[in-house]
């Protein structure tokens, strides 16, 4: 399934902006980033739960804020992309 996961990561101080880091290193790990703070994952709900453990151990719940959109399995009609910064097929292999 597609799994849209967005943070919001308080960078007021030094502590906020490594949480930012290690928020976006991890989602690195498990999707596309499509803007700054907005990955597209394609992953099982196992793979989710994983991810989901992950991103809460390292924000701070009362500064920080996650959000996860499940598209589902259906979701290439349920997304527009308009403007700059093509992105490749998730379901595609991607070839380095």
């Amino acid at each position: 399934m597609l799994v849209l996961i967005t943070y919001d990561v308080n960078t007021e101080t030094a502590a906020g902006k490594a949480r930012l880091r290690k928020v976006a290193k991890q989602c690195v790990n498990y999707g596309t980033r499509v803007q700054n703070s907005v990955f597209e994952c394609i992953m099982d709900a196992a793979k989710c739960r994983e991810v989901k453990q992950i991103l809460e151990e390292i924000i701070d719940k009362d500064k920080d804020s996650l959000r996860f959109y499940y598209l589902g399995d259906q979701y290439k009609t349920k997304i527009e992309h308009i403007g700059a910064k093509k992105t490749r097929k998730l379901d595609e292999p991607l070839i380095f």
